[in-house]
């Protein structure tokens, strides 16, 4: 009899990254190395659990910037282009370390994995990855969630009502056509969540949410279950909050499972290490070096001798870890129920991309926990927040706290020296953007077309990405370029729109190459006003 629920959370979610103008460009490698070592090598996880009947359950956020890439036939088209040329270049390693039988090893692991995953993506799933979470979601393994429309940071706009409800809105729109019904539960991009955004989402028709965990114990009256029991807001959406125990041992590069030394070290790339001309047919259009997917070493150490990986090793410690992970989770569940006096959920949610991508070993710790707590049926079972509303309760009504899972739990990550700047030019065009909508309801033609692709520049501009690289400082002045050039066109068609000037090639070659949001219908900007808190009448707001 289990005392406790795991709810494991994948927010799996990239910029929306697409450049027909150019042959390849560097920023869409993003894409392509998400797919090869987080998307397909989850997808795998999942089909070999589903083959051998193991019982489990697992939520999975997919974006739509995401959804509308995987679904993009240029980047399709890319993505065959760039698995097929990493399958040829391991066939050269194999045949380069024939001499060297472990590094002859490595790379007919590589070659087994790259021919891998453009099978799957080629013949098994026709190019379109989306249908294959929506086929483990059919099958009642995965509850897939919705983020907003193109992860634009909430509480930076909470005083443009507008920009939050048609993030919202759009969202589910698009999860609604791309997966075939509406989704039940939303993540809120970098876990922003402030005061009174719960009404836009009870519009939208969401469920359930999530905060980081100080959003909940901060909140008002105080969670009687802490962070092991979501709340209910006022408008009546279930929050769950984040369980920084669980986190932290996945999460941590320094404390957790990712920084094992036995581990493949993702830093180390051998395509900076060959001759530049042996590398150079796999090179961007530019010819920079970049990482191409071959990493022989181990992280050893905080040393520059790495030791070659050893993946039976690695794979061994994967195990090893799953094992210490449900442990934990055992004992953990075993006392918050004897304190609770009710089954805790402890929620876990991560990055998916750190799944594959950045932690290699990922999918291998994830397959091997969600087997162990299958196989040992012991104090705690996999389950989503979904299923958890359904079966039990009920649940505290309370506030949530204003939060976000970034550094120091608030919007200093979004809003800082090294990006503050944009905010002007942001909410400038949102209050623009509102304007137009109310100008020009029930617009035909060419001027539809041109709002409608105003809406949709401006939601690209407001992507949280484009900050949170500024802050980082790694590609900087692309994430700068990017916010621009949306802001850039989406004024000169406000010009053009104001002034009757549309131009209809400029305007169609815009179309081309921000081609995000088909069905996007501009009206929802005209809507102003939040909406009303429950039990108030039009005019009532408080």
């Amino acid at each position: 009899m289990e005392t406790g629920y795991l709810s494991l959370v994948l927010h799996a979610h990239l910029p929306y990254v697409r450049h027909p103008e150019y042959r390849s460009f560097l920023e869409e490698d993003w894409f392509f190395e998400a797919v090869t070592e987080t998307y397909i090598p989850l997808i795998r996880v999942f089909q070999r659990l589903t083959d051998d009947r193991v019982d489990f359950r697992l939520t999975l956020s997919l974006s739509p910037p995401l959804i509308t890439m995987l679904q993009d036939p240029l980047l399709q088209e890319r993505y065959v282009k760039h698995i097929s040329g990493l399958v040829e270049l391991t066939e050269k390693e194999i045949d380069r370390c024939r001499k060297k039988p472990r590094l002859k090893a490595l790379a007919e692991m590589y070659h087994e994995l790259f021919s891998d995953c453009q099978r799957v993506f080629t013949e098994e799933y026709g190019l379109d990855l989306v249908q294959a979470f929506r086929a483990f979601r059919d099958a009642g393994k995965l509850d897939i969630t919705t983020c907003a429309a193109t992860h634009g940071y909430l509480p930076l706009m909470q005083h443009l009502p507008a920009s939050v409800r048609a993030q919202l809105a759009i969202a589910v729109e698009h999860h609604r056509i791309a997966l075939g019904r509406d989704p039940q539960g939303i993540w809120l991009p970098e876990c922003g969540y402030f005061p009174g955004i719960d009404r836009y989402l009870a519009e939208a028709g969401i469920r359930y949410t999530f905060v980081d965990s100080h959003g909940v114990l901060h909140s008002s009256p105080r969670p009687k279950y802490g962070t092991f029991a979501p709340i209910v807001t006022p408008s009546g959406v279930a929050v769950f909050a984040r369980d920084l125990e669980s986190s932290k041992q996945v999460w941590s590069a320094e404390e957790g499972y990712p920084g094992d030394h036995w581990y493949r070290d993702f830093y180390r790339d051998y395509a900076y290490e060959l001759d530049y001309d042996y590398v150079k047919p796999y090179l961007g259009a530019d010819g920079f070096r970049k990482m191409l997917g071959l990493k022989y070493y181990r992280i050893t150490g905080k040393t520059d001798e790495k030791e070659l990986y050893d993946p039976a090793v690695a794979r061994q410690k994967a195990d090893e870890h799953a094992a210490n992970f449900m442990f934990n989770r055992e004992r953990q569940a075993e006392h918050l129920e004897g304190v609770l006096g009710r089954k805790p959920i402890i929620v876990a949610p991560y990055d998916a991309e750190l799944f594959g991508h950045w932690w290699f070993e990922g999918p291998m710790w994830l397959e091997a926990l969600l087997r162990k707590i299958d196989a040992t049926r012991g104090p705690i079972r996999t389950t989503t927040p979904a299923d958890y509303l359904t079966s039990q309760g009920p649940f505290q009504t309370s506030d949530p706290h204003h939060s976000s899972w970034g550094y120091k739990g608030y919007s200093e990550v979004w809003l800082n020296a090294s990006n503050d700047y944009v905010y002007s030019h942001l909410h400038r065009a949102a209050r623009r953007m509102t304007e137009l909508a109310s100008t020009y309801p029930g617009a035909d033609g060419l001027r539809k077309r041109a709002l409608n692709q105003a809406a949709r520049e401006l939601l690209l501009a407001q992507a949280s990405d484009w900050a949170f690289i500024m802050k980082t400082g790694t590609m900087a002045e692309y994430a700068f370029k990017r916010t621009r050039d949306h802001v850039a066109r989406f004024m000169k068609l406000y010009e053009d729109i104001k002034n009757n000037s549309v131009d209809e090639k400029r305007l169609a070659e815009i179309e081309w190459r921000d081609r995000i949001f088909p069905e996007i219908d501009y009206g929802v900007y005209a809507m102003n006003e939040p909406p009303a808190p429950p039990g108030t009448e039009p005019g009532e707001r408080s």
